[in-house]
């Protein structure tokens, strides 16, 4: 499980998993997106979107956190995933946010005094290879307000990004992968369980994470003795 002690002291090279040199971005590429994303900031406090693992575990602090939607763009399992919980040799597959639809989540308000050192810790975790954009988007909060919020969207010409996201692909993927962060099966349960915790329904994504479970149990009978290399 990432931490922020852990993001603090991870080399990007080496401490999420091999990762291709030609995909990894500099520190200093990672520097540049950070201050040109900063410099079309809006005149209000800092939102940032959680819709994946920020919603269980934002590392950071925030100062306050809301319930909200995003219209335009919905989850997809799109990008392949060779580090983190997956490998180059037995890729999994990650989420992002592609156009269509909308997406429920989580929006987290960062204290402006701790605000450089959580944003860079932020592009640390998620701009590793480019394979997101950081986007400032409009939310509607369940409690009836609207906010500007930075939103990381698939890249979509990114080498990563897979345009097969149906579920007889991506689930035998998902319920083999595991790397350096543990299995990708843990992060998809771990999205359901959050998922229903905020009241949040997605049935696409509960009948993904049940079809990694029945392939996982397959995998268990057939060959019980790799049952923690499928992550059961």
């Amino acid at each position: 499980m990432l931490t922020r002690d852990f993001l603090q002291k991870a080399d990007c090279g080496t401490s999420f998993g091999c990762i291709e040199e030609n995909l990894l971005l500099t520190p200093s590429q990672r520097a540049d997106s950070l201050n040109q994303t900063l410099s079309r900031r809006p005149d209000s406090p800092v939102w940032v979107f959680g819709y994946g693992s920020l919603m269980w575990n934002p590392v950071f602090t925030p100062e306050e956190a809301r319930l909200a939607t995003l219209s335009g763009w919905q989850r997809a399992f799109c990008l392949r995933l060779t580090a983190g919980r997956g490998t180059a040799t037995q890729p999994g597959r990650m989420l992002a946010l592609t156009p269509g639809g909308k997406t429920t989540g989580m929006a987290f308000r960062l204290p402006e005094a701790s605000l450089r050192e959580d944003l860079e810790l932020l592009w640390k975790r998620e701009m590793i290879t480019g394979c997101y954009r950081p986007e400032w988007c409009d939310l509607h909060c369940h409690s009836g307000e609207t906010l500007t919020a930075l939103v990381f969207v698939s890249q979509e010409q990114h080498p990563l990004i897979e345009a097969d996201t149906c579920i007889h692909r991506v689930a035998p993927l998902i319920a083999r992968a595991s790397g350096p962060l543990g299995t990708n099966a843990q992060y998809l349960f771990a999205l359901e369980e959050a998922l229903k915790k905020h009241g949040m329904a997605d049935e696409c994504l509960t009948a993904l994470a049940q079809r990694v479970r029945e392939l996982q149990e397959q995998a268990k009978q057939a060959h019980p003795q790799q049952g923690d290399w499928w992550g059961v």
